[in-house]
């Protein structure tokens, strides 16, 4: 089977760019596998490739960026994505002749926008997989319109929860589209685990507010307080940053809390902790938390939605406190400093649960997918009959009207005040 993934930009740094890479490693075992990467803004990906994947980008920013047509809106990517303004009528065309040629079995989109190109422009062939990595909560009502509709026209479409599988079962109207659940996988560890001897809690993650790096520091000072031998070490960049620095510098905290920078992989520096930590207020899946889980380390989460919970078994492998607490977060994380038994067999536990997470039970998973969609497309039947409930399709209905009544008011909205100027 020829599987192709279509990536947003593989030259990046970022939780769908790693998991991604993961899984096109894993699946290139026993299957050709190719990353088209709509954009490139380095020469090399920041990220291993294995060199049995093979990598196309589409448009090469370093001298495509003020192409004529990269200078012009898109009109096939949805113009509520997030994404919207990296997009172009240049990234539209290539898009497009990419899948109108495209000689893979299955094609995977690993963002809205690109399921939008997939699902609109996939020859009748072609298998799509559309993969959502946040969350339909998380899309605005707009995008959500424009889902509905194109959505329809993929074979499948994956979440990484079962609590955003419901989601989309429960407020979309997708007759015919299986939904499934389909996690982040993460390798086998290459390093020696770590063992809990190391007085280090290690986070990682983007420097954007969402992920309240700002909540952990703030606990963290009750933890230094207490141990001051014990250091918390921030991996990432982001608009964040120069404020990061400033809150450790009021707060005295100069020997304790570091902002370490970007680094991959991030293995070699989870096995030199001893805890990991998650502030998020929104986390559609939790990367981090599974990386650190495998290579040992019980992780502290905000259990937000929907990731952590799912991950982390509160009190087993881990803790899981209220969003946005800072006095939960930093006594749980004093409770696994306190107490290196605890730490070490939490630690352990974490390691073993999180094997679930192993490349091996999710390609299992993706494989029976991609198989049974194939056989379905050949057959020229969708992969899944709709056997909703018609309370459900009626639910899905009534997500649909509000989504379309807010989208409506926004218009007006913007029309006023475009007639205000």
């Amino acid at each position: 089977m020829k599987i192709s993934f279509l990536l947003h930009n593989a030259y990046g740094i970022g939780g769908t760019i790693t998991t991604t890479f993961n899984l096109a490693h894993a699946l290139a075992e026993s299957h050709e596998v190719e990353i088209v990467s709509v954009l490139r803004h380095r020469e090399h990906p920041n990220l291993t490739l294995d060199p049995r994947v093979s990598l196309r980008p589409l448009v090469d920013l370093r001298q495509e960026k003020e192409h004529p047509l990269h200078l012009r809106p898109a009109r096939v990517f949805p113009r509520a994505e997030y994404r919207y303004l990296q997009y172009s009528e240049l990234t539209d065309q290539r898009i497009g002749g990419c899948l109108a040629t495209i000689d893979a079995d299955v094609v995977i989109g690993t963002r809205p926008g690109l399921n939008v190109h997939l699902a609109l422009q996939a020859p009748r062939h072609v298998v799509r997989i559309g993969q959502e990595h946040l969350t339909l909560d998380n899309h605005p009502p707009r995008l959500r319109n424009t889902l509905r509709r194109a959505y329809r026209r993929l074979d499948a479409l994956t979440t990484v929860t079962q609590a955003d599988a419901a989601s989309y079962r429960r407020k979309m109207r997708l007759p015919g589209v299986r939904v499934e659940a389909l996690p982040n996988s993460v390798p086998d560890p290459a390093l020696p685990v770590a063992d809990g001897a190391a007085k280090v809690v290690v986070a990682a993650g983007r420097l954007v507010p969402v992920k309240r790096f700002d909540l952990l520091i703030e606990a963290f000072a009750v933890v230094a307080a207490e141990h001051p031998d014990w250091h918390l070490r921030i991996y990432g960049k982001g608009e964040e940053h120069a404020r990061l620095r400033q809150l450790i510098a009021d707060l005295g905290l100069w020997n304790n809390v570091f902002l370490m920078g970007a680094a991959a992989p991030m293995e070699a520096e989870w096995v030199k902790g001893s805890i990991g930590a998650a502030a998020s207020n929104f986390e559609p899946f939790g990367m981090t938390i599974v990386e650190a889980m495998r290579c040992g380390l019980p992780v502290v989460s905000t259990d937000c939605p929907y990731g952590p919970g799912e991950i982390i078994e509160d009190g087993v492998d881990g803790r899981l406190v209220p969003v946005g607490d800072r006095d939960a977060l930093g006594a749980a994380l004093l409770d696994l400093v306190r107490d290196d038994e605890r730490r070490r067999r939490t630690g352990r536990s974490a390691l073993e649960n999180a094997r679930r997470f192993a490349p091996g039970p999710v390609v299992e998973q993706a494989e029976r997918l991609f198989a049974e969609a194939v056989s379905a497309r050949r057959a020229g039947r969708p992969i899944a009959q709709e056997r909703a409930r018609v309370h459900r399709v009626l639910t899905g209905q009534g997500f649909a009207a509000r989504d379309a009544a807010f989208t409506a008011a926004g218009h007006a909205l913007r029309m006023v005040r475009r007639g205000q100027r």
